[in-house]
Formats: C-alpha cells, structure tokens, sequence
C-alpha cells in the first residue's frame, strides 16, 4: 500500500478549469519554515477580530493616524479617538459612503470626500470645509515638502495647497499630467514622490522647489500602466500594490520595482476578478503581522475579498461565513491604520473599529470559518488509473480544546470530490482533541475508491475558536488497474 504525501501546503488557485485546479483556501495562509521544520512550511489561521471602539454608526469610510491620535470618518461624522479609544465628535462631512483619503501636515488634517474636502485644524481645534474659491475638489490627496497635493476629480490636473496650510488655495498652483490622454484617478506620495495614476498611465513627479509650482515630472518616470480601481492603491514592502489597468485590458493585480509594475496575481484570480463584473470599486489596504506583509483587496459589488502575502507571493482569501446561505462574503473590513500598538481596521456597514488578533479565532464573537481544499495526488502523479483511498491522515498540531464553551471538544470536517470540485459529499467529522491531548491523531478510514474521473479533490475546514497549525498530510492509496 503505497504511502504519498498529498500536497496540502500551498495557496489558492481556483483554475478555469476546476479539473486542472481547485485549490482554495479561505481564512488560512501559509508561512515558510526556513530551516529545522518538520516541512517547509505549514498553514495556520488568519487573525480573528476583536472589537477594540465603536465610532458613530458607520460606514467606516478612513482612518489616519498622527501624533497618537486616531482620526476617523464614519459615515457623514468625523471624530478622533484618543488612546482610552472614546471617539470624540468633531464634526460633519459629506453623506457618502465611499471610503475618503486623508493625510496630515503635522497641523491640519485634510480629508478628501471626492470631490468636497474638510480640514481639522490639530492645533486649534477648528474644523470646516474648504470654501476657497479657487478650490476645484479633490478625489484623493497626499503631503509632500510642506504641501498638501490632490487631484481635480475627472481631469488631469493636479493641485497645491499653500504651503503648510490646506484651507487656501491659489488659482495657479496646478498642472497637468499630459504624458498621456488619460484623467489622473488617484496619486499617492511614495519616497517623497508623487505618483499619478491615470486608467492607462502612471507619471511620477517630485518637489523640485520651484517658485512658481513646486511639483515637476521625473524625466522617464512614465509608465504605461494604469490603474482600474483607484482605491486599491496601497503602499507595501517599499512597493505600491494596485489594480490595474492599459490600454489593452484590465484586471491585473501590480506591485512596483522601482519605476517597474511588476504583476504578482495569478491567472486563476485574474479569471476570478474578470467573472467579478464590476472591478472599479475595489478597496486595497495593507498591513503587517509577525513579519508576513499582506496587500488585501475587496470587491465589495461581488462580496470578495482576497489577500496577497508578498512573504510568500501566495494568495489567499478572507471572508465572513454565513450558515444561512453556507457561502462566504467579503471581509468586514474597510480601510487599515496602525494606532495603539494594533492592526486595526474599519467595518464596511457600522461603526465597529476591530483590532487584528492571532489569539482571537472568531470575529467580533462571529463565527469564523476556514476551509482548505487540494488534489489528493501530487501535480503530475495522476496516471488516470482509479485509486482506492483508505487513509488520509492530518498532520496538524491537536489538543487546543478551550476549556469551557464551544471549543471544548474541536473538530475539523472532512468531505471530498470525485468530479474535480464540481460537486461534493457529505462531511466527515474528526476530534482535533481535548485541552492539552497532544496526541490525538486526526485520521479518516475507508474513503472509498475514485470514480470514472479517477482523480479526487479533498477539502478540510473548521468553524471552533481554537488554533489550528497544519504541517501536511499522508494519503494511503493503492491503484487498481485501470
């Protein structure tokens, strides 16, 4: 009886074809073990949500953080919160429920509202609209060598502010972006750089110190790259991540290399993301936990939410499971900020602020379901010979149990497909062990003999609130012969 390790490890890729590939893998993510592991790498839970505030009744549109100060829109009410976490009303903004750009000079705070804009005076306290009459809107916004920088929603001009003081703005302080024909959609200031995304291009320029108009275009520093989603830009790992777009298609996912888009999504997900129908409204933000650096992207017109850990250039996704519909929407989460020592993120629907936590396996108390699903035989093994299946054994870390409430007595469910994940049997469920039973052994007998297919896709999940470690797993098969 032949003994394989089937290829669990790994990350998602859901093909065009689900008989080529049907790996998925939701609410778990992958890290490398460098050296002295058992394997090269083992998968583990993604961090649960803890409710850290509640700031008015939301959206979480943006947050910003300076001087040890948190500042957040939340729906139509722009508040601070201190380190006690008690938001604190400031005052109104405009009533639309798309996430805004913010950024600071180190006296005022600017929020974009596309295309009205606030400023919050730190320092005095006064908050109110910008009425400058020469103000023209602006869909995002960006600091950079004393200015406040934005651009002119639907054109290709892009403002200043002057300097060290965002109320006021003077009639001549633009220019055009004029490289190519496109309208900017969002900019960004990287490595005292600002960078300006249109639909098919990118143009970066810098503060050159000009009397007249500070920013000028690097001289080569024009990409024929664009961008598709003009929120899904975030900056990562020293690079910028965004959703792209040219003139030749759209819906590729690209990180920088210098002045270099590099594309980091695969083609399972870049068919995933066109099937989506709607890509302009992507959200992208990013985050750091235990030296994993993630870019996340939500669709929310298809509920998706999807995450990129550049540690590994794996994909994963991430989701809220609902047992009504026994399917997975996009991720509660909205926008991202570091306050308080914590990854913390806003909800796309209320007013909840959650702290990311590897020690929390819920959200908000929610239930928090992962799955993993493979191909039992290794790429390439499959010699479409029918196989008898008479053990799968996980190679996962047990005794987690909680000491009271569910979670007392885990479980981690087992069910398979004999048709290359297009339909599947019932579960199976297995004990992952009592508090402290470090030695349960999670096993399944007698799975039964593949069919006219000859191929099997097995898939894992749990829903209890404990820590789940998976090292990889052992598959006992024999062939028959034909």
């Amino acid at each position: 009886m032949p003994t394989i390790k089937t290829p669990i490890l790994g990350g998602s890729y859901t093909a065009r074809s689900l008989n080529e590939a049907a790996n998925r893998m939701i609410n778990l993510y992958s890290e490398v073990t460098p050296e002295g592991g058992k394997e090269a790498g083992y998968l583990m839970r993604c961090p649960g949500t803890r409710l850290v505030a509640t700031v008015g009744t939301g959206p979480i549109r943006g947050m910003w953080q300076s001087k040890s100060v948190l500042y957040v829109v939340s729906g139509n009410e722009f508040y601070k919160v201190g380190s006690d976490w008690v938001p604190v009303f400031i005052g109104n903004v405009d009533n639309g429920v798309d996430t805004v750009s913010m950024s600071d000079n180190g006296y005022q705070v600017f929020i974009a509202c596309n295309p009205r804009a606030f400023i919050y005076n730190i320092t005095t306290t006064a908050f109110a609209e910008i009425t400058d009459p020469d103000f023209v809107g602006a869909r995002s916004v960006a600091f950079i060598g004393g200015y406040f920088v934005f651009n002119e929603p639907f054109s290709q001009r892009v403002w200043v502010t002057t300097l060290l003081d965002g109320t006021s703005v003077d009639p001549l302080d633009f220019a055009s972006a004029e490289a190519g024909t496109d309208n900017i959609r969002t900019l960004i200031a990287d490595h005292k750089e600002i960078w300006l995304f249109g639909a098919n291009t990118i143009e970066v320029w810098y503060n050159a110190g000009n009397v007249d108009y500070p920013l000028s275009p690097i001289s080569g520093a024009y990409i024929e790259t664009g961008i598709e989603a003009y929120r899904s830009l975030a900056k990562c790992d020293n690079s910028l991540f965004w959703l792209g777009s040219d003139t030749r298609g759209d819906g590729i996912v690209y990180r920088t290399n210098g002045y270099t888009p590099i594309r980091v999504s695969t083609h399972a997900l870049e068919w995933q993301i066109q099937n989506y129908g709607k890509m302009t409204d992507a959200i992208g933000y990013s985050y750091q936990m235990d030296g994993h650096l993630f870019y996340v992207l939500t669709f929310p017109s298809a509920n998706k939410t999807w995450c990129y850990d550049i540690s590994t250039g794996l994909w994963h996704e991430r989701g809220e499971f609902n047992e009504t519909t026994d399917s997975f929407t996009r991720h509660r989460s909205n926008c991202q900020a570091y306050f308080n020592e914590e990854i913390i993120t806003g909800d796309f629907d209320n007013g909840n602020i959650y702290a990311f936590d590897m020690a929390v396996y819920t959200d908000n108390g929610n239930m928090n379901k992962w799955v993993r699903s493979w191909r039992a035989l290794p790429t390439g093994q499959n010699d479409l010979k029918r196989t008898i299946h008479h053990s799968l054994q996980l190679d996962c870390e047990t005794g987690r149990g909680t000491a009271t409430g569910q979670g007392q007595h885990p479980l981690v469910n087992l069910r398979w497909s004999d048709d290359g994940g297009h339909t599947w049997g019932n579960y199976h469920a297995m004990s992952l062990g009592a508090g402290g039973d470090w030695g349960t052994r999670v096993i399944w007998r007698r799975l039964g003999m593949t069919t006219k297919l000859r191929d099997r896709v097995y898939e894992i999940s749990g829903t209890d609130p404990v820590r789940m470690d998976i090292m990889g797993a052992q598959l006992d098969i024999s062939a028959t012969r034909s």
